[in-house]
């Protein structure tokens, strides 16, 4: 089954439905950020601490990875950086061409997979913006490789994913409220559930093909590319498992 293409079909009709990963920045926020007044969030709540960010971006060259749907790029133009957005949806690039267009910002847009950055020269980004996305890729690792890769020294990458602790449950009976332990980690929608539950679960509701990578790859994965880990917060999740602790995780990891 390729996931890639379903999830990049199954992301063209999120637009449709303005999901929440999906809904553009106002023109409010563009000219508030043109004012140095702006926030980004990588995970649905929480806002990323303004000490993770160099202290200016104007001119910096940012890579948006996986970031498409007109929400973090075009507040990192609004305040001077020099932006480049990378996510494998056509129409979450066109979000973000709507709010570059509407709001007179240059933003570059690219198509392609988060794993693979070969477009992109080495050391050619001083900073990288990565929100809650790397779920949607089986394999976790080539993108923090890649992302090093194309960092230049001293730049930083900042990421929001999902604690894979959520994956341990049986989904139906997590929607129903109930907490079933059912599968390990790592955890596929490909291997982890049958093909009937897959249809029924996952594609009949719209949903993308997941991945629950551990947190060793998640982590451990950031700093066996080279990285040191510089920051950390926890954010809810967006599932019933919010009621009981945080479903969501950042860090700030730096290439030194």
């Amino acid at each position: 089954m390729d996931f890639v293409k379903i999830n990049e079909e199954v992301w063209d009709q999120k637009v449709e439905e303005k999901y929440i990963w999906s809904r553009v920045v106002s023109s409010e926020r563009v000219e508030k950020a043109k004012k140095g007044e702006w926030s980004i969030v990588l995970t649905p709540r929480k806002p990323v601490p303004k000490n993770w960010f160099p202290e200016n971006l104007a001119g910096k060259k940012i890579l948006c990875l996986a970031s498409g749907g007109g929400q973090q790029g075009p507040i990192m133009s609004a305040i001077g950086g020099d932006v480049t957005v990378l996510d494998n949806c056509d129409s979450q690039l066109a979000q973000d061409r709507f709010v570059a267009d509407r709001d007179g910002l240059e933003i570059r847009t690219v198509k392609g997979d988060m794993r693979d950055l070969s477009m992109f020269e080495d050391e050619s980004f001083d900073f990288i913006v990565h929100p809650w996305s790397n779920g949607y890729v089986d394999n976790v690792l080539p993108v923090w490789k890649e992302a090093y890769r194309v960092l230049k020294k001293g730049g930083i990458l900042i990421s929001g994913f999902g604690n894979p602790v959520e994956y341990i449950f049986d989904l139906k009976s997590m929607t129903e409220g109930n907490f079933v332990v059912r599968h390990k980690l790592p955890y596929s929608d490909l291997t982890s559930i049958s093909s009937e539950e897959l249809q029924e679960l996952v594609l009949d509701e719209g949903e993308g093909i997941c991945f629950a990578h551990t947190l060793e790859d998640q982590i451990q994965g950031q700093i066996g590319a080279g990285f040191v880990i510089a920051g950390f917060y926890e954010d809810i999740g967006g599932s019933a498992l919010d009621q009981y602790m945080n479903g969501s995780i950042a860090t700030k990891a730096i290439k030194l």
